[in-house]
């Protein structure tokens, strides 16, 4: 219990406070929620609220104050799984009000979340000795990751006192051992608790309340939906344009793994919140048939070998759509369905078509979607040309693309561009030498605003006919999935990982 306080103490730290929204909206919101209660009443019902979302927690005797134990989301995937768990801190603002104080600590396997310097040995060592034992285990070839001497950052340097939560760490193939942690206070789980629980603290029947669940967007097909599905540090913005019927056109930069990770936090984060979502992929419409069944499948071996025998993940220059990225955010989707949750995939390109007369079958096959699904809402991603709402490119001045096709004839469009932190992303670009396109891992330059997801839209668009940016933080590159095998991306396989970034190209081509 010591170790659970110390580090519930540690989170406290790392609290963010976002801007002021309204409460309601449950986006981040700046307002506290407060109770008009008193700790003592409020307090069984948080308890309760957590038993009945099938949070696993431990109390602290005595206490208001109960931390869930670790839980897995989308495991199996690299890129997007992840392991979370709640710090929750009960707080007295009066005699007879009260407030929580909900901490999220997210871990990855993902080295791109990985805190900077956190490979490094800070300070006076906390190992009482064992940089021996250390030494002896590293001659004996004893992993330390996996031997005896493993600790929660990776590193040599927790005291005796941290063991339980030591030994406690998730294990297999998304263990976070050595990867990144990262703590915030989530001021959406409080609200989210807040509106739960509090029609039941108004009643005057004396009885213990039962928690009360928000409505989410249910498969038709489903026999249940989750009551509670942890879907990530909220993004910011989102939720203001999420309308039925709405199309969000993301202008990506291909190849990299943050792009994906947006779309499926942002398809789980709208769908557990009631709006049904069809995410757009500008992949050839004749996968339909393979995806849609993909998504329905198991998820195993043989529906990821069905999956990925498209000639399509097999191109010769592939330009980041078919990346490892892209095959886990898929299968974030489909676990999404699997869990009960209203989430679909359609695909839009027309590859054997060029210019304008590609343009205008893209809108066609998305308008198509939209029409059939008026209640969704519809997240359509692509190369940073296809969404512009504005006429004109520099080499035509009457070009069309899909994004001013769909505005046309749509109520609700928003085009976004992608915005992001420097890094790397797989690109094809052209060779000046050999006049052929080089695909690989290369450099992509762009600007800092921090390391959470957002979508942020002007008062008006630009020349280009975006509506604003969706930021997704720093870049990684994410490798073409059949780089792996033809089983499911992360599996063991003989395959090698593409080699070191290309430092001297500039990632500025996108399609």
């Amino acid at each position: 219990m010591r170790s659970m306080l110390k580090m519930g103490w540690v989170a406290l730290l790392l609290v963010v406070v976002g801007c002021a929204a309204r409460p309601q909206d449950w986006d981040l919101t700046g307002r506290e929620a407060i109770y008009d209660r008193p700790l003592e009443e409020v307090w069984p019902s948080v308890r309760q609220y957590f038993v009945d979302a099938k949070l696993s927690f431990r109390e602290a005797p005595g206490s208001p104050v109960l931390q869930t134990e670790w839980k897995e989301e989308f495991g199996g995937s690299k890129v997007s799984g992840y392991w979370h768990r709640y710090l929750v801190l009960g707080k007295r603002e009066t005699p007879t009000k009260s407030k929580l104080w909900i901490i999220r600590v997210t871990r990855s396997a993902n080295k791109t979340l990985s805190a900077p310097g956190k490979e490094l040995e800070w300070g006076v060592s906390r190992n009482m000795g064992n940089d021996v034992q250390r030494h002896q285990d590293e001659l004996a070839g004893i992993d330390p990751l996996t031997g005896s001497w493993e600790s929660m950052e990776g590193g040599f340097s927790l005291s005796v006192e941290d063991a339980e939560d030591r030994f406690s760490m998730p294990r297999g193939e998304n263990a976070i051992v050595a990867e990144s942690a990262h703590g915030t206070r989530d001021l959406t789980m409080e609200w989210r608790v807040f509106h739960a629980i509090a029609p039941g603290l108004a009643s005057k029947d004396g009885a213990t309340p039962r928690v009360t669940v928000r409505p989410v967007a249910k498969a038709p097909e489903a026999k249940s939906a989750p009551t509670f599905t942890e879907c990530g540090t909220p993004i910011i913005g989102l939720k203001a344009q999420a309308k039925a019927g709405g199309v969000m056109l993301l202008g990506e930069l291909h190849g990299t793994q943050q792009v994906p990770r947006f779309i499926a936090q942002a398809t789980c984060q709208l769908s557990v919140e009631g709006t049904p979502v069809s995410v757009g992929l500008e992949l050839p419409v004749d996968n339909q048939e393979r995806i849609t069944t993909f998504l329905q499948s198991q998820g195993g071996e043989v529906d990821w070998l069905k999956l990925m025998e498209a000639p399509f993940w097999r191109s010769p220059y592939p330009d980041g759509r078919g990346s490892e990225a892209v095959a886990n955010m898929l299968e974030q989707l489909r676990q999404l369905r699997a869990q009960g949750l209203d989430v679909a995939v359609f695909v839009y390109d027309h590859p054997k078509l060029n210019g304008q007369q590609r343009e205008q079958a893209l809108a066609a096959t998305v308008l198509k979607q939209v029409e059939a699904g008026p209640a969704r809402f519809h997240l359509v991603v692509s190369g940073n040309i296809h969404p512009r709402t504005a006429q004109g490119l520099p080499w035509d001045k009457q070009y069309q693309p899909m994004g001013r096709l769909l505005a046309t004839r749509l109520k609700h469009v928003v085009a976004l561009d992608v915005a992001y932190d420097s890094g790397s992303a797989w690109i094809c670009a052209p060779d000046a030498r050999s006049r052929k396109l080089d695909c690989g891992v290369k450099e992509a330059k762009g600007k800092d605003n921090g390391d959470r997801f957002f979508v942020h839209v002007w008062d008006s668009p630009n020349k280009d006919g975006y509506h604003g940016v969706f930021y997704v933080g720093r870049v990684t590159a994410s490798a073409p999935a059949i780089s792996k095998g033809l089983g499911r991306p992360g599996a063991d396989d003989n395959s090698v990982f593409p080699s070191d970034a290309d430092t001297g190209v500039v990632a500025s081509l996108r399609r």
